[in-house]
């Protein structure tokens, strides 16, 4: 029943404007983090000043702090989400030239300029496009239409890393950015492609009003406290498991470097995008609460298989089959979380609410690095393993414990 999504041209549409759309927030991130720092440290640029210019990333995380001014105005053309898009594809791609044609011999200061400017557009960009989804998929595609988002961000986030390398040995580094500028213009035929979600009420009253009404809106719903810690715990277990994964292979099993990241970026990207489509494909039968239940309990069991892999040692086959694995389950999880997260945002406030829901999602990934490198080292990785598969077991309770909440979720369309 829940299948009809995908037989009617909309449903196609949407999943190829999705696709289209992630691709087109993917693409800067790279851009201004982690190619940029290969590129300044090809070009010799002193490691402190690279260091201050990683700090460009801060907007990515601090998005949700102007994401309700998204939500309250609306610009005259395209529509209250396409219209913001269009604009931060534009400003994003001029950035993107902008930076790529200034040297790297520059004013340290302006570099960080040009990049804290391009991930502000980007992360702009991810508000908008993150409210365009919530507001447009019905409950039952949310999985899905996250399955194709996800495509798109990882196999932006692949041209802009790995293939942006190749081609700069190849043409340079101001190419190089010109090529990655022209990609995003696929964003840019994604927006006007796409169709504009029904609009809401729009946000109105004071500037107070409009900063507070999304929580508000939020936390005076039943549960709400509670669905707010199930979104921080859900994902634990695997942010730990993944935190120290490529230390694991390199230095606790002695895999060479060009093993671990031919696998870890091949064979872990394969599988995590695999798994997100099985999940999404799954959601449309099974919904929100079951797809969290099961999803939930084979992610928290796939660790596991690094800790046979830990008592194992070296060996190659089984490496493959426990990233493969892990991979595999992290991106059914993946595709499952995003529509809770979806659900629950309201779509007069779906850009705040999702901008905060996803930061606060990230507070396990960001947190989890000291505790893992403490525990990896007193008590050994089978023991780390271990760890990780019971800490996805408190989220599971608390899953169980709301689903009367999360199943009336289902029901909630934009």
């Amino acid at each position: 029943m829940r299948a009809g999504f995908l037989k009617g041209r909309d449903g196609v549409r949407t999943l190829g404007v999705l696709l289209l759309l992630g691709f087109s927030s993917g693409l800067p991130l790279s851009l201004s983090g982690a190619t940029l720092q290969a590129r300044l440290t090809m070009e010799g640029v002193p490691l402190t000043q690279i260091g201050w210019i990683t700090l460009a990333g801060l907007p990515y995380t601090l998005k949700f702090l102007w994401a309700p001014w998204l939500d309250r105005f609306s610009l005259p053309f395209l529509g209250r989400r396409r219209g913001w898009i269009l604009v931060t594809q534009f400003m994003t791609l001029g950035l993107i030239l902008v930076l790529g044609h200034t040297q790297s011999s520059a004013p340290p200061a302006l570099l960080a300029s040009i990049a804290l400017g391009l991930a502000l557009a980007s992360a702009t960009q991810d508000i908008v496009v993150d409210a365009y989804r919530t507001d447009l998929l019905p409950p039952e595609a949310r999985g899905l239409g996250a399955s194709a988002a996800m495509l798109g961000y990882r196999l932006a986030m692949l041209c802009a890393g790995a293939l942006a390398l190749v081609w700069a040995a190849k043409v340079g580094w101001a190419g190089t950015y010109d090529v990655m500028a022209l990609a995003l213009g696929v964003g840019i035929l994604g927006t006007l492609w796409a169709r504009e979600p029904e609009a809401p009420a729009p946000v109105q009253g004071s500037w107070r009003e409009t900063m507070t009404g999304p929580w508000q809106d939020y936390f005076g719903r039943p549960g709400a406290r509670a669905l707010l810690s199930l979104v921080v715990l859900y994902k634990l277990g695997d942010a730990l498991a993944f935190a120290l994964s490529s230390v694991f292979l390199l230095r606790g099993l002695g895999f060479g470097l060009a093993e671990v990241g031919s696998i870890g970026k091949g064979v872990g990207l394969m599988a995590t995008l695999g798994g997100s489509f099985v999940g999404g494909m799954l959601m449309l039968r099974w919904g929100i609460y079951r797809s969290l239940w099961y999803f939930g309990w084979i992610q928290g069991l796939a660790t596991l298989s690094f800790v046979g892999l830990a008592a194992w040692g070296h060996h190659f086959p089984a490496m493959v089959g426990a990233v493969f694995l892990e991979n595999f389950t992290s991106g059914m999880g993946t595709s499952a979380f995003a529509a809770l997260l979806m659900s629950l945002c309201t779509p007069r406030y779906s850009a705040t609410q999702f901008a905060l829901l996803s930061a606060l999602a990230a507070i396990g990934r960001v947190s989890m690095g000291p505790v893992a490198g403490w525990l990896s080292e007193w008590a050994g990785w089978e023991v780390y393993f271990l760890v990780a598969t019971v800490a996805a077991l408190p989220g599971l309770g608390l899953l169980w414990a709301l689903r009367r909440d999360i199943r009336a979720l289902e029901c909630k369309g934009p």
